[in-house]
Parts: C-alpha cells; structure tokens; sequence
C-alpha cells in the first residue's frame, strides 16, 4: 500500500471544494424550512392541539428514533412513488421523473430537521414565564402579537444555542446525501478517491472542509448569541 500523498491531497483539494455549495445549500434549506415547520409542531404540542399534539408527538418520535440514513432512502424511493399514485388516481402531471437527487436530499433533511426543532423551540416556548403573554392581553395585544413581540425573542435567546447545533450536525449529516448521488462534498471525495484509488486521502480533504464549514459555524452562532443576549439584558433593564 502506498503511502499518504501530501502533494495529491493538496493538488486536488480544490476539486473537493466543488461539493461546498451542494452542501451548505442542503443545510440552508432543510434548516431554514425546518424551523417554519418546527415552530408549528411545537405551537401544536405546547397549546395541545386536538389530534394533531398526537400526531406531531408520534411523527418526533419516529423521527428521532430512527436514522437519518433510513429516512433519506424512505424519502428519495418513497416520494416519488407517492407521486405517481398521485398522478394515476387524480389525473395530474407532476414531473416525477424530472426531480433530482438534490431536491430528495432537501425533502429528508427538511423533514429530520423539523423534528429535533420543535423540541427545541418547544421548551424555550415553555422557559418564558406564562404570566407574560396574560400581560400582552390584558393591553389589547391579540395572541399572534404577544407571541411574536414578546414570546418570540426571548425564546430565541433560549433556543439559539440548540439551534446552532442542530445546523452543525446538519452540516455533518448532508455527508449521508452522497448515497442518493447528490454531489456534495462526500460525494465528490469518493469520487476522486475512486479515480486515483486515494481515498485516504480524499478523506482527509473531507474532513478539513467540513471542519472549516462546522467552524465558521459555530463562530457564527456564537456572535448571533452575543448579540440577541445583549439586546435581551437591555430589553430587560
């Protein structure tokens, strides 16, 4: 076995970055999307909403309980043969075989994202003091208005952290998405390592790129935490 290439790491590290875009852009979506969607289930859950605290409460739970792996697989075959039976029973034309792996991609990590939100924003919902949201209605306040002037921010300072978390491990996870032939950055290593049999290396070159991204990340989320913190002391003084 030969040994580890510095000079072909380096030469083709470039060609690895190709899968960046692909990769953040999964992440972006799926989180942004899932935020919406978990701030509802979790709106569900918190005021129990008739059947559907229940169903929001068994779709977490399968969600969490199974991996992200199975799901990618059960959205990328799955969907599409929704699709059709859809197309076939309502007589409608949607473009099943137009839709690319990236677009799977997004649906799964969109769907694995919402999950682990909810229960983040849940509990920050349920850390601010109840008595605040009587107070934003006894001023003439609607519910929608109290929730999102004065629930809303102090909830984020809570959930913000968590939220960073969750976009960092969707980071790491879109490495998964390669198995449906996204071509992220995972995706594009294993090519390149299949071509000049350099897999090590390519691997190396993988996780360099996903500990910058998790990096600028976290330093991110660390300002945005600073930042909405100072405001809340503010707010508070």
């Amino acid at each position: 076995m030969d040994s580890f290439s510095l000079a072909f790491a380096i030469e083709k590290f470039p060609e690895v970055l190709r899968g960046v875009p692909a990769t953040i852009g999964v992440a972006v979506f799926s989180m942004l999307l899932g935020t919406v969607i978990g701030l509802l289930i979790a709106l569900c859950r918190l005021y129990r909403v008739p059947v559907l605290d229940r169903l929001c409460a068994l779709y977490v739970s399968f969600i969490r309980g199974t991996p992200l792996l199975v799901q990618i697989y059960v959205v990328f075959y799955g969907f599409p043969l929704l699709l059709e039976t859809v197309n076939r029973e309502w007589g409608w034309q949607l473009p099943v075989q137009e839709m690319s792996p990236l677009l799977f991609a997004m649906l799964a990590f969109t769907i694995n994202s919402a999950a682990y939100q909810s229960e983040v924003i849940r509990a920050a919902l349920s850390s601010t003091e109840a008595g605040q949201m009587e107070a934003a209605l006894s001023v003439g306040m609607t519910g929608t208005q109290g929730l999102l002037r004065i629930i809303a921010p102090q909830a984020l300072v809570v959930a913000l952290p968590n939220l960073g978390n969750i976009f960092i491990n969707l980071i790491k996870g879109t490495s998964l998405a390669f198995a449906i032939k996204v071509l992220e950055v995972m995706a594009q290593a294993k090519i390149i390592a299949g071509d000049g049999y350099r897999y090590l290396e390519m691997y190396v070159d993988a996780s360099i790129i996903y500990w910058i991204i998790c990096w600028g990340c976290e330093k991110l989320f660390a300002k945005l935490e600073t930042r909405f913190s100072r405001h809340e002391r503010r707010a508070v003084a």
